[in-house]
C-alpha cells in the first residue's frame, strides 16, 4: 500500500506537466488579438480666423469620407493644439466648433471644403483650422425726431452665390422693442442688407370725402394723415440705393434706420355691382431686395356706391394684385402711385395664368417619391413649387405672365429637365413663355443620374492642388444652369461631381475663384478655355478622368 503511494506521486507529476503541456501549446496555437496599428496622425491647431489666435477647448471631428458615421474627436488643449492618433490611411473631413464660433470644415468654402489624406507623402499633421466668431448687427430705429420707433418690422438680407451668381436673399425679420432696438446675432461672414417698416403711431388717415371737403382741414391735422416709406440702411427708400453690410467674424456693427414720414395717399378702386355681392380687396406689394412684400393697410373706406379707398399709402411703385373671384383669374398691375385719390384702371391689369403639366421620367417604371418642378423668374428667384403627385401631376395657380426657367428637384437623386411639349410640339430649350391669361398644359420629361465624375487637379508642374474651385460647364450654360455641379478639390488634389446627367461638359479648375459668379456665362467662358472637354453617356457609375485638369488663376 506504501509502495503503492510512493509509487503514485512520479506518475501525478509527469500527468500535471504533461496537461500544462498541451495546454500551453493550445494556447500558443490560438488566434492573437492585433496589436494597435500606428496609422498616421492628423494634428495642427485650431485658431480664431480673426487674428490667428489659438482656440482652446474646441471640439475637433474626423469623419472618414467613405464611411460616413465612422467618426473620432479630440479636444484642443490650452494653446489650440489637437491631434487624433491611429488614424487608417484615407480621406477624412475634418470639422472644429467651439461656442461663439461658427463651426467650420477645413478650408471651407459655404458647403465645401477639403479632406484630409492621410498616407505617405501627406504632412497632416501641421493643420490650421480656423473658426470664425459669430457676428452681430443690431441699433435701433428711430422716427423723425429721433424718438425709439416700436415694433417696427426690421428684415435682414445677405448676398448669396450659392447658385453661381449673385442674389440677394431674405435671411430673418425682427420686430423692434419698447427701445425700439433691434439685434441679429449668430451670424457668419458675408454682405448683407437692412429694411425697416413700421406705421406713425400717431397717423390718423382721414377718409377720403371728409379730405375733400372745406371742413375737414379745420378739424382735423392734415400733418396727421402720414406714413412711412419702406427704408432701406442706410435712411433711403430705393433697394437699388441701399447700402451694403460688410460683416467679417466678430464684427458688431450698430446700424440705426431713420423713419421719415410722408404724406400719406388714397388709392381709389371699383367693386363690381356696388360691392352688394361682396368684393376682393387690392393686395399692395412693394418690390424689394429679394422680390415682392406685402403692404398691410387699414381697412378699405367707402367713398360711394361701389368705389372704395385703401388709405396710409406712402408714395411710390408697387405691384397691386385683384384676386380672383369664381372662376375669374388673379389680375396684376404695376402702378406708381403718385398723387392723392389716385384711382386703379384695371383695365391695364395683366390677368394671371394657370400652369398644368405631367411628368414622366422615361426608362424608369415609377416617378421618384418627392420629384417637384419650380419655375424660376428671370432674377432666378423661384416663384412657383409644387411636388409632383403620384400620377405625375402639378398644376400652378396664378402664374404672373413672363419667361420662366423650368427646373426639377429631388431630394434623393440628381434630376434635370430634357424636354418641354406642348400639344405635341416641342418648346425649345428649358424656358416656359406664359402669356397673360392663358391656361398651358405641357409635357415634362425628365432624367435622372447618380453618375460621379472625378479627376484629380494639378499645377503645370504635376504638383496636386488642394482647396480648387472645380466647375463642370454644360454646354450652353445660359439654358442649362441646372446642369452645373462643383466640388472642391481635397488634400491630393482629387474631386467628385456627383449626380451628372448625361450630355457634354467642360471641367475647369479655378484658384481661389470663390466669390466668382461661376453658372455666369460671361464669366465662366474665359475660364473654360482652358478646361478639359468631357462626354458623360451613363446615368450610374463613376467616370474617371484620364487626365488632370490644370488649374487657373483667378482673372
Amino acid at each position: 500500500m506504501a509502495r503503492s503511494q510512493v509509487s503514485c506521486r512520479p506518475l501525478l507529476i509527469t500527468l500535471g506537466l504533461t496537461l500544462l503541456t498541451s495546454a500551453l501549446a493550445q494556447e500558443s496555437n490560438a488566434p492573437q488579438a492585433p496589436p494597435p496599428t500606428a496609422g498616421f496622425r492628423i494634428a495642427g491647431t485650431v485658431v480664431n480666423s480673426l487674428g490667428g489666435s489659438p482656440l482652446a477647448r474646441a471640439r475637433v471631428t474626423i469623419e472618414d469620407a467613405r464611411n460616413p458615421g465612422n467618426i473620432l474627436t479630440a479636444i484642443s488643449s490650452e494653446d489650440g493644439t489637437f491631434q487624433i492618433r491611429h488614424v487608417p490611411a484615407g480621406k477624412y473631413g475634418l470639422t472644429g466648433a467651439k461656442s461663439g464660433f461658427i463651426p467650420a470644415s477645413y478650408e471651407q468654402h459655404g458647403q465645401f471644403s477639403t479632406a484630409i489624406v492621410t498616407g505617405n507623402g501627406f504632412d497632416t499633421e501641421h493643420l490650421v483650422l480656423r473658426l470664425a466668431p459669430f457676428a452681430v448687427v443690431c441699433g435701433k430705429v428711430l422716427d423723425e425726431s429721433g424718438e425709439p420707433v416700436r415694433h417696427a418690422r426690421v428684415v435682414l438680407y445677405r448676398e448669396d452665390r450659392r447658385i453661381g451668381v449673385e442674389q440677394v436673399q431674405r435671411i430673418r425679420a425682427e420686430k423692434t422693442d419698447d427701445q425700439g432696438t433691434y439685434e441679429f446675432s449668430g451670424l457668419p461672414e458675408g454682405t448683407y442688407f437692412l429694411s425697416a417698416s413700421a406705421t406713425p403711431w400717431y397717423a390718423f388717415h382721414r377718409p377720403l370725402s371728409l379730405a375733400q371737403s372745406e371742413e375737414s382741414s379745420q378739424d382735423l391735422d392734415q400733418s396727421l394723415d402720414v406714413a412711412y416709406p419702406l427704408t432701406y440702411y442706410k435712411d433711403v427708400t430705393e433697394a437699388d440705393e441701399s447700402l451694403p453690410i460688410p460683416l467679417r467674424g466678430g464684427d458688431r456693427l450698430e446700424a440705426d434706420l431713420h423713419m421719415s414720414p410722408v404724406r400719406a395717399l388714397h388709392l381709389l378702386f371699383r367693386v363690381p355691382g356696388n360691392g352688394q355681392n361682396g368684393f376682393t380687396v387690392p393686395m399692395l406689394q412693394k418690390p424689394t431686395l429679394d422680390g415682392l412684400e406685402f403692404v398691410s393697410n387699414q381697412a378699405p373706406q367707402m367713398i360711394s356706391p361701389g368705389l372704395y379707398a385703401l388709405t396710409g399709402i406712402a408714395p411710390g411703385a408697387y405691384s397691386v394684385r385683384l384676386p380672383g373671384v369664381g372662376e375669374q383669374a388673379p389680375v396684376d398691375i404695376d402702378i406708381d402711385i403718385s398723387k392723392d385719390g389716385q384711382e386703379l384702371d384695371t383695365s391695364r391689369g395683366e390677368p394671371a395664368s394657370v400652369v398644368k403639366a405631367t411628368v414622366e421620367a422615361p426608362g424608369e417604371r415609377t416617378l421618384p417619391a418627392g420629384l417637384s418642378v419650380a419655375l424660376r423668374n428671370s432674377k432666378l428667384r423661384v416663384v412657383a413649387w409644387q411636388q409632383v403627385t403620384a400620377k405625375g401631376e402639378i398644376e400652378f395657380g396664378a402664374v404672373r405672365p413672363g419667361n420662366y426657367e423650368v427646373i426639377v428637384l429631388s431630394p434623393n437623386r440628381a434630376y434635370a429637365l430634357t424636354r418641354i411639349s406642348s400639344q405635341g410640339s416641342e418648346i425649345p430649350g428649358h424656358t416656359l413663355n406664359v402669356t397673360a391669361g392663358s391656361a398651358l398644359n405641357i409635357s415634362l420629361s425628365v432624367v435622372g443620374s447618380t453618375m460621379k465624375v472625378e479627376g484629380i487637379v494639378k499645377r503645370r508642374n504635376g504638383k496636386p492642388v488642394a482647396g480648387a474651385m472645380v466647375v463642370l460647364i454644360p454646354q450652353d450654360p445660359e439654358s442649362n444652369r441646372s446642369l452645373f455641379r462643383r466640388d472642391q478639390s481635397d488634400m491630393d488634389g482629387s474631386f467628385s461631381l456627383p449626380g451628372v446627367i448625361p450630355g457634354t461638359y467642360t471641367v475647369v479648375a479655378i484658384e481661389d475663384g470663390w466669390d466668382l459668379d461661376w453658372a455666369s456665362p460671361g464669366v465662366i467662358a474665359s475660364y473654360s478655355q482652358r478646361g478639359n472637354p468631357i462626354k458623360v453617356a451613363g446615368r450610374d457609375g463613376l467616370m474617371q478622368l484620364p487626365e488632370a485638369i490644370e488649374v487657373q488663376p483667378r482673372h
